[in-house]
């Protein structure tokens, strides 16, 4: 692609590209125990003529059935969308039953900002969507909160609800709702509120409360938040159909009340300091401020492409937000978002301690959404996204094999700040792609596809 940046930007990178790739080659890390790649190893891959097939298969697959040739073409891949300017780095990994590779690759930022690191923060975007989830599975277990109780004692700013009679017809044209809003209803996205991408009265009336989903999270209160939502209909009577992205909003607000806690300190006592998480928050401590990359976008409404969000202490992130989003607001590292993933991987343990319940799991891991639901739901979405696929509670849910990656029973989620994370249970596979470039027709459709092709490409076994 052209670079985003300007030739002077273009240049520099080009400069850069032999410790881009110097450091590409060395940054693959095997931990729980297994060595880095060595000299050593490296040869084997590359072994006489003189050993046998067996001989040779034996040596250049990784304990965890990863080839590791394949494994250095996803690195050449990944480094390749690098050098071409689609981002200035990444972070990458790949776990299969307890073995890990991670890459590093690339800068914090187009002008330079120093080498990315494994330990670089991330703004994660969507990917925080698994772990709100996760969070009210918790308190369904300890009866806190019960899946098809209405949400109205908690959140009586969805109380009694109106509702469009048409999706696409005038706000103010309504009817009474059938039934109240559930837990149920919030986690998997059937509540009534979330995107609508069209120019009909309901989604103007939604942007223009402040409330539709976009790369800019809310600047308010919880409470002004459920204030505004709380003005306009439902879309749709509850259950319905699915819309995206506010049922995490309006599920952190509920995990909060229920608690009495504000939804960060909830997620670090009960999911973040029992999984050994201590870079996830929804800020970044000044001490840390020096790991955060810049994050770039392109401006839809100017079509320019540049810095969407700062690094260090000019960064939106560097201070506690008014607003904790449970939809988008998170920030983590590759191995805090490993750590989660094998929660989740291990039915909800984590070295002997049990954070949530393996029938939990398994009811956050199912698709909910019957066909007729898919069908009436992917007008408002990404064409062809329910072909293959599902959603269940925080995470979306593969149903169909249509390429490597989409393996049925596979699930996880994106981010639109350019991050991904998926658990596969049947490969006992766990992958994260962490970049800073918002989806605008660049890192989704090229580096985020490539990263779980060359991932399932890399399986040997």
């Amino acid at each position: 692609m052209s670079n985003p940046m300007g030739s002077d930007v273009g240049a520099a990178r080009l400069d850069r590209r032999a410790v881009l790739r110097n450091s590409a080659a060395g940054a693959a890390l095997a931990i729980s125990g297994l060595p880095a790649p060595t000299a050593g190893v490296e040869a084997a891959v590359g072994a006489p003529a003189r050993l046998n097939e067996t001989e040779r298969r034996a040596q250049a697959v990784s304990g965890a059935g990863f080839s590791e040739a394949r494994l250095g073409r996803m690195r050449e891949v990944m480094a390749g969308h690098v050098e071409r300017g689609v981002v200035p780095g990444m972070v990458t990994l790949v776990s299969r039953r307890g073995e890990v590779h991670a890459e590093a690759i690339g800068e914090t930022a187009f002008d330079g900002g120093g080498p990315m690191r494994r330990d670089t923060i991330f703004r994660i975007a969507s990917v925080t969507k698994p772990i709100t989830a996760a969070a009210a599975m918790i308190l369904v277990e300890e009866c806190v909160l019960r899946l098809d109780e209405p949400v109205d004692n908690l959140l009586p700013e969805l109380a009694d609800r109106q509702v469009l009679k048409a999706i696409d017809g005038p706000v103010d044209d309504t009817v009474p709702a059938n039934r109240p809003i559930t837990l149920r209803d919030v986690l998997t996205f059937r509540l009534g509120y979330g995107a609508i991408f069209d120019q009909s009265p309901f989604a103007q009336a939604f942007t223009e409360a402040g409330v539709a989903p976009g790369p800019r999270l809310p600047g308010y209160s919880p409470d002004d938040y459920l204030k505004r939502l709380g003005g306009l209909p439902l879309a749709h009577q509850p259950g319905e159909r699915w819309l995206y992205n506010n049922g995490s909003d309006v599920l952190g607000i509920l995990i909060a009340r229920a608690t009495g806690q504000s939804l960060g300190t909830f997620l670090r006592e009960r999911i973040f300091d029992p999984l050994g998480m201590k870079d996830t928050g929804f800020h970044v401590p000044a001490e840390k401020q020096d790991r955060l990359p810049t994050a770039y976008w392109t401006d839809f409404e100017t079509g320019r492409f540049g810095e969407f969000d700062a690094p260090a202490e000019g960064s939106r992130f560097a201070l506690p937000p008014p607003f904790e989003s449970g939809a988008g607001g998170l920030v983590s590292t590759a191995d805090d978002l490993l750590a989660f993933g094998r929660m989740m991987l291990d039915n909800g343990t984590h070295e002997g301690q049990r954070i949530l319940s393996r029938a939990s799991v398994g009811l956050m891991t199912m698709d909910h959404l019957t066909p007729e639901q898919k069908a009436a739901s992917a007008a408002q979405f990404f064409p062809g996204f329910f072909d293959n696929r599902g959603w269940g509670f925080g995470v979306s849910v593969y149903t169909q094999r249509t390429d490597l990656s989409s393996v049925p029973g596979r699930f996880g989620w994106d981010g639109g700040y350019g991050t991904s994370w998926y658990v596969d249970p049947s490969e006992e596979l766990i992958g994260i792609l962490l970049t800073q470039r918002l989806w605008d027709g660049g890192v989704e459709v090229t580096v985020l596809p490539d990263f779980w092709t060359t991932t399932y490409a890399a399986i040997e076994d």
